[in-house]
């Protein structure tokens, strides 16, 4: 709970900075989806730690040298604030007085990300897919508990005791993913884009399947649907790079994409955030999955033994 709270007390900071993306982004990962995940990983784990069955001292020494190798290279950074770096010289003043012309879009956070950056954010986006493939292979599918019982039980229990609560969050939810499709659509012009549209609509969906159960919510959201679309969301970012280098122009070069460079810049970067959403989304709402999938069939395991 500290956690989320420092994440909305760094939001508000960010904010007064006129850093409102990043607050968007703060507030939505570091107060929403970081905190759901680590209650999810408080009531997962245990009061006592299982004895080790090996000591890990190949992977301590690859990733200590791995940490020496990288502060070896930042040796080469210029300094902190230092008003010689390039970023001052030459990328800042490229961004703020050609932006507009250029891109054409008022949010120049946005300009940067999907446009002047599209390759890094690309690369960003399959970092998020492969973070969610790797989750599905080390945690499993999701699997259905055998004895449905001990589940319902806890979910009667928990309306029982939380039914205020419940109600109240039937009403917020189409507000919260109404609010995430407006954050989607409106990152041009305003604080915004893809990364906080999908971890806002994530965290609707966890809380939906917070308060009433994970087998409830798996009726709703189809587990292969979510993978599907967490694919969808990669595969739409690289296809719009392939149909710019068959238009003639290069990888992710918005501009050739329609007869007016403008046109061809909003068109672009309006379907890579849409796959960086869908991606986001997907991603987080998988991961969740497989962490409460994994207690809920513990619990019902438990549950049958006795």
């Amino acid at each position: 709970m500290l956690a989320g709270i420092y994440g909305l007390v760094s939001a508000s900071f960010f904010v007064v900075m006129d850093a409102v993306d990043v607050a968007f982004t703060e507030a939505s990962v570091g107060a929403g989806i970081s905190t759901l995940l680590m209650l999810t990983t408080v009531a997962m784990t245990e009061r006592t730690e299982r004895e080790a069955r090996h000591k890990p001292l190949l992977a301590f020494i690859v990733v200590f040298i791995t940490g020496i190798f990288l502060l070896y290279g930042t040796f080469d950074m210029p300094y902190f604030g230092s008003v010689d770096a390039p970023s001052h010289n030459h990328v800042g003043p490229r961004y703020t007085l050609d932006s507009m012309n250029e891109i054409g879009i008022p949010n120049m956070v946005t300009s940067v990300l999907a446009s002047y950056r599209g390759f890094d954010t690309f690369g960003e986006v399959t970092v998020i897919f492969t973070a969610g493939i790797g989750v599905l292979a080390l945690l499993g599918v999701v699997r259905r508990p055998e004895d449905n019982s001990v589940i319902e039980a806890v979910n009667d229990s928990m309306h029982e005791q939380h039914l205020i609560l419940r109600i109240i969050i039937k009403i917020l939810i189409p507000f919260i993913l109404l609010y995430a499709f407006y954050v989607q659509f409106h990152g041009d012009f305003g604080p915004g884009g893809g990364f906080q549209a999908g971890v806002i609509f994530a965290a609707g969906i966890i809380l939906y399947s917070m308060l009433f159960g994970l087998n409830i919510a798996l009726r709703v959201i189809k587990q292969p649907v979510v993978q599907l679309l967490s694919a969808i969301g990669v595969l739409m970012y690289g296809s719009v790079g392939v149909v710019s280098i068959l238009n003639g122009g290069s990888f992710l070069e918005y501009a050739v994409l329609s007869d007016d460079p403008i046109s061809g810049q909003h068109l672009g970067i309006l379907l890579i955030e849409l796959g960086v959403g869908l991606t986001v989304a997907s991603v987080m709402i998988i991961i969740y999955f497989s962490f409460s999938g994994r207690s809920e069939y513990r619990q019902s395991k438990e549950g049958t033994s006795l």
